[in-house]
């Protein structure tokens, strides 16, 4: 039984920063590689961030230089800070395994305004 709860989703001005966390439960937390991930309003989800268990990171061409993921073992959590944020940015965002499993939690909104 795995369980994924995101937190730390608000609204924000343009140019603002958030900072998003998931805690993982219910499995080897430390030996996956862990993922953020985006679903806008009518689109589909879309590959945010990613960590492998190493801590080495990769991200989306549209993040890349504003976002940082990040991530706690001893705590089973992963982060993500979003710097510089955008209107675009807009959405609900999830945190699950990278490549992702079919299993996903409740999600965090994130709303950017201008």
């Amino acid at each position: 039984q795995v369980q994924l709860v995101e937190s730390g989703g608000g609204l924000v001005q343009a140019g603002g920063s958030l900072r998003l966390s998931c805690a993982a439960s219910g499995s080897i937390f430390s030996i996956n590689a862990m993922g953020w991930y985006r679903q806008a309003p009518g689109k589909q989800r879309e590959w945010v961030a990613g960590i492998t268990s190493g801590g080495s990171t990769n991200y989306a061409d549209s993040v890349k230089g504003r976002f940082t993921i990040s991530r706690d073992n001893a705590k089973n959590t992963v982060y993500l800070q979003m710097n510089s944020l955008k209107p675009e940015d807009t959405a609900v965002y999830y945190c699950n395994r990278w490549p992702p499993r079919d299993y996903w939690g409740q999600g965090t909104q994130v709303t950017v305004s201008s």
